[in-house]
């Protein structure tokens, strides 16, 4: 059977289970702010506007169950944690700064095709055909 015809189911889909983790939005971030080294919880938060705590640590969460990112515990007062890529989380880096430079290059275009579409694609006001009758006038004068 050809590709073009195969179905893919959810159970047997390689690239559906691997996007699933590394195609979301805080993901990709994560891994692009980590691509200079090891960094602390709190300077990962500030690097990534916008992403919350919870949303942060269920990522890094994630990631590290993946393999892609390692979580090193130093024990001093406060204990100190670091996160870092592990070899596997590197060989994302190649296709996720593809990805950026490639939405940097057509950003612009991106938005001006929205503006376009959204243009010409307005909502419709859906106006009454008929007028609507009260119950109490209807009976005459």
């Amino acid at each position: 059977m050809s590709a073009r015809h195969m179905k893919i189911t959810h159970d047997d889909c390689p690239v559906r289970e691997v996007l699933s983790r590394v195609g979301d939005k805080w993901s990709i971030l994560v891994v692009a702010v980590l691509r200079d080294g090891s960094m602390r919880f709190n300077e990962l938060r500030r690097s990534i506007d916008g992403i919350s705590q919870r949303m942060l640590t269920l990522t890094l969460r994630g990631l590290e169950r993946d393999g892609l990112v390692t979580r090193t515990v130093t024990p001093t007062t406060p204990p100190r944690v670091d996160y870092g890529l592990t070899r596997l989380g590197r060989t994302l880096l190649d296709p996720i700064m593809a990805l950026a430079d490639w939405a940097e290059t057509n950003r612009t275009a991106i938005q001006t095709s929205r503006q376009r579409f959204d243009e010409t694609n307005r909502p419709v006001a859906h106006a009454r055909l008929t007028p609507r009758k009260s119950i109490r006038g209807s009976r005459g004068a």
